[in-house]
């Protein structure tokens, strides 16, 4: 069997990975990515593939159209890394927050069209929670998950509010989701820590937290009238970081995504523990590839999301 596919792990980023331009010199490189373009401009009956590549950016950046944006975009890199290489299935797949959709895709489990009106359904259902009740997001810098826990209690008791833990993300670096008074309160008792640090994120909403209950309650019709195949490789999980397979499972952990934190230390160790020593991130930017290495310094990763990314892939 390949080595690169018993010990290849592929990576699929989630929001906030999206720039103007994003895919574009891949389309143009590969054939596979511009039928995927192509596919999904069909699929929404809009040109997505013009507000990636022209913008503008203030419309990529609304979450009804970053998140399908950034799933095409892993699609397409995905499709292109097959056509450069040949077919091959790797060790595990893994996506961070909406990633996981593009995991899915990857591993066969969901049609990207599918996914592409799932994640379509997810962003708006995110936005009217957002509406209904305003929350927000905040990364807590040079502290680990525990100490966050700890200050998002405190917060939560001081104010009456919910704020929680949203990502694990890497040992210093956790976002934290919940009602804007509580997160704010948060913030402060972490700049009041020494060395630690506290950044409001550009965002509205308090994702994967119990505010998009309602969202979730929704969401969870959805998913269960979707059609879906076992994976053809193991997905991560974010809200267990276990491997998942079959149809209900990948079922229940979609549901639970929402409202659940994203435990992606513990599933970058759950690779690594899988035999996984090599990490590929397909999509916008590199930023799984650097929580990675910061996680497991010892695992081998690159990003490929460009053509340039492309030419120079050389199996890791």
């Amino acid at each position: 069997m390949d080595p690169l596919t018993t010990s290849l792990a592929l990576l699929f980023p989630g929001q906030g990975s999206q720039f103007v331009g994003m895919g574009k010199d891949l389309a143009l490189a590969s054939e596979s990515a511009r039928a995927t373009f192509e596919a999904a401009d069909s699929a929404l009956d809009f040109s997505l593939s013009k507000l990636c590549w022209e913008g503008p950016e203030g419309d990529l950046n609304l979450t009804q159209n970053t998140q399908p944006a950034i799933l095409v975009h892993s699609v397409a890199a995905w499709r292109a890394l097959q056509e450069r290489v040949g077919d091959f299935h790797p060790r595990c797949v893994a996506g961070h927050s909406l990633g996981e959709f593009s995991a899915l895709v990857a591993a066969g489990s969901l049609m990207m069209e599918d996914a592409l009106r799932l994640v379509r359904e997810r962003a708006r259902l995110m936005t009217e929670a957002g509406e209904r009740s305003p929350g927000g997001m905040a990364a807590l810098l040079n502290l680990g998950v525990e100490e966050a826990e700890e200050i998002c209690r405190q917060a939560a008791e001081e104010t009456g509010e919910f704020v929680g833990v949203a990502n694990d993300n890497c040992p210093s670096q956790v976002v934290i989701s919940g009602a804007l008074q509580a997160l704010e309160r948060a913030m402060t008792l972490t700049r009041q820590r020494a060395g630690r640090r506290a950044l409001r994120l550009a965002v509205s909403i308090a994702a994967h937290s119990p505010l998009m209950r309602p969202a979730a309650a929704v969401f969870a019709t959805a998913i269960q009238s979707t059609p879906m195949s076992a994976a053809g490789a193991p997905v991560i999980a974010n809200v267990t970081a276990e491997a998942i397979s079959q149809v209900s499972e990948i079922r229940q952990e979609l549901e639970a995504q929402l409202t659940s934190p994203v435990r992606w230390t513990q599933s970058v160790h759950t690779l690594v523990a899988m035999g996984c020593s090599r990490f590929i991130e397909l999509g916008p930017k590199d930023v799984l590839t650097g929580l990675s290495r910061r996680i497991a310094p010892e695992v081998r990763g690159l990003s490929i999301g460009t053509a340039a990314d492309l030419a120079a892939f050389d199996g890791v």
